[in-house]
């Protein structure tokens, strides 16, 4: 190796970058190992960006998604149900980075000459440990990474070591359903964030801007507020489009007369607090407008019944009633929730999703769970759909509705 790199690789330590405290790690590696054991696994490996920061912190701006074939996706992050330790296996390009990016005290590199793959270090490393002797890997069966070649790379090599191969794509994913109060303190600045995002966009909509005008005023409106990107492209549809609920924002020109929907998630410590709003461009037609008011409407209802332990099946009866009410159920788009927290691109849709068809669930909104509601129904006139999304944040001593920028129909100067 030449000298500029050995001093690299030896010395170079930035300062560390780390959104949670030691502390707040080894509690999530205490709860992972003891879900590792009541569900009967003996080691875990992982793979999926959100598990790698969970457990670590480990950040990264590429992760060999759609790499080429010479490049595969093969790092990732081992727990042992018996070692109160984990090991993180990277390429020695990232190197440096898991330096300050992670809590981890047990960094393994891939040697130089397989730097690109490095599966069977990962298994030799794993053989000498111990940590291969027998019993029942978890991998994570149902994340886009790796993709299916490479996770039959790894369950055969498993296999081969005597290991029986299972599911744990949940394991974590549950785990994270409840937050700890440093993480619902990191989604409540995502919603300060998301806030100074949507008032972006309502100085923005006028006539004559485009879709990705809008959107770059968001986005750079919360990148100065101190927000990261978003696990997803944020939408901003307007005329005809406004009827589509995930299309890209384009070069179409806004006109006056003319509904914009837009869903946002500010993101701080990779935390994401979503909302969805509608602007109307000029007086909307009163049709339109009251139509609006019995969609969003519902938010009224959920303030009504928003506590910590409400259960599912309460909220969704209550808000169902409220749309039958109102007469316009027949007209939904689509009703329902979702877990919000920890995301990476390309997804921000949390593990858990709740509809309009769970009146018999028996799942709880408990003290440290924080999801959206969605509020899409079709408006008259080809309007658009009546893009209302807002959070709902549970903790010990309450529950809200964190974002300041109200979901209502907001009426923009044309």
């Amino acid at each position: 190796m030449g000298k500029n790199r050995d001093l690299v690789f030896d010395t170079c330590q930035p300062e560390k970058e780390l959104a949670f405290t030691q502390e707040e790690f080894d509690a999530r590696l205490t709860r992972i190992r003891a879900r590792m054991d009541h569900d009967g696994l003996d080691m875990l490996w992982l793979m999926s960006p959100e598990s790698l920061y969970y457990v670590s912190g480990y950040t990264c701006i590429w992760y060999q998604a759609q790499s080429p074939r010479s490049w595969p996706a093969t790092s990732g992050i081992a727990i042992h149900r018996d070692h109160d330790r984990f090991i993180l296996f990277d390429t020695p390009s990232e190197a440096i980075m898991c330096r300050y990016v992670t809590c981890a005290r047990d960094v393994r590199i891939f040697p130089m000459g397989g730097r690109r793959d490095g599966l069977s270090f990962v298994i030799d490393e794993l053989t000498s440990e111990g940590w291969l002797s027998g019993g029942k890997v978890g991998l994570e069966l149902h994340s886009y990474r790796p993709n299916p070649v490479i996770s039959r790379r790894f369950e055969d090599a498993f296999a081969g070591a005597g290991m029986t191969i299972a599911d744990g794509t949940d394991l974590i994913r549950e785990l994270r359903w409840i937050k700890s109060p440093a993480e619902i303190a990191c989604l409540e600045e995502a919603a300060r964030i998301t806030d100074i995002g949507l008032q972006a966009a309502r100085d923005a909509i006028r006539p004559g801007v485009t879709e990705l005008d809008v959107q770059a005023e968001m986005n750079y409106a919360m990148g100065k507020a101190g927000g990261e990107a978003a696990g997803l492209v944020l939408p901003v549809t307007s005329g005809a489009k406004a009827n589509c609920g995930h299309a890209m924002p384009g070069r179409r020109v806004i006109q006056a007369g003319e509904q914009v929907n837009l869903d946002i998630s500010g993101v701080y410590n990779r935390y994401h607090a979503n909302a969805g709003r509608s602007f109307y461009v000029g007086e909307p037609p009163r049709d339109v407008l009251e139509y609006h008011k019995l969609s969003s409407g519902v938010f009224d209802v959920i303030d009504g019944v928003l506590r910590p332990g409400l259960r599912v099946a309460d909220l969704v009866r209550a808000t169902r009633a409220y749309y039958d009410e109102v007469g316009i159920w027949s007209d939904a788009g689509w009703v329902g929730g979702y877990e919000l927290g920890l995301a990476f691109p390309p997804d921000w849709v949390g593990h858990f999703v709740y509809e309009m068809s769970d009146t018999d669930s028996d799942r709880v909104f408990e003290p440290g769970t924080v999801v959206n509601f969605e509020s899409q129904f079709f408006a008259p006139r080809l309007s658009g759909i009546t893009y209302y999304i807002d959070m709902l944040l549970f903790k010990t001593d309450g529950a809200s509705r964190p974002l300041g920028f109200q979901p209502e129909l907001v009426i923009l100067d044309a």
